[in-house]
């Protein structure tokens, strides 16, 4: 176990000053989630990707449970053995930049569809900016789901 030492206090002895210092017990352990193996950017998690190991309580801070981690998109590379936080995943994206989308309008009964390309990525529910390939017009979208959004009719 590694030991840190803190500086207690200085004792004065005829103008000599002598630092006492003694023992600290080194922050505890504690069992963390953490990846059992590498996940890459765009991944999806799930419960089988985590492992329970000690850690510090350190880097244990700010570790999410398994629970919330499932069904996940990992928002950048991680290695095995990574303490995945929040900010590192994300809900999955259900349309991605670049991609071919369908964009809807509804009013009522009355459904109107054309084709697009979206200009940000977003999940269920984001707000995206997509551009109509038949009008060359740049509409902000809901994601509905995967490869299709819907503008509100005004």
């Amino acid at each position: 176990m590694n030991v840190a030492r803190a500086l207690l206090g200085a004792i004065g002895l005829g103008g000599l000053w002598i630092a006492a210092a003694a023992p600290l017990a080194a922050a505890e352990a504690i069992d963390v989630p953490v990846l059992a193996r590498a996940i890459t950017r765009g991944e999806l998690l799930d419960a089988t990707d985590f492992s329970s190991e000690p850690r510090p309580m350190v880097q244990a801070r700010g570790a999410i449970a398994v629970r919330d981690a499932q069904g996940k998109e990992a928002l950048r590379n991680l290695p095995a053995g990574t303490v995945v936080k929040a900010t590192d995943i994300a809900s999955p994206r259900l349309v991605k930049r670049g991609e071919p989308v369908v964009i809807a309008v509804r009013q009522g009964a009355l459904v109107i569809t054309t084709q697009g390309k979206a200009l940000s990525s977003g999940g269920a529910g984001d707000l995206v900016r997509v551009v109509a390939l038949s009008t060359s017009r740049t509409l902000d979208a809901i994601v509905e789901k995967s490869g299709t959004v819907r503008v509100v009719a005004p």
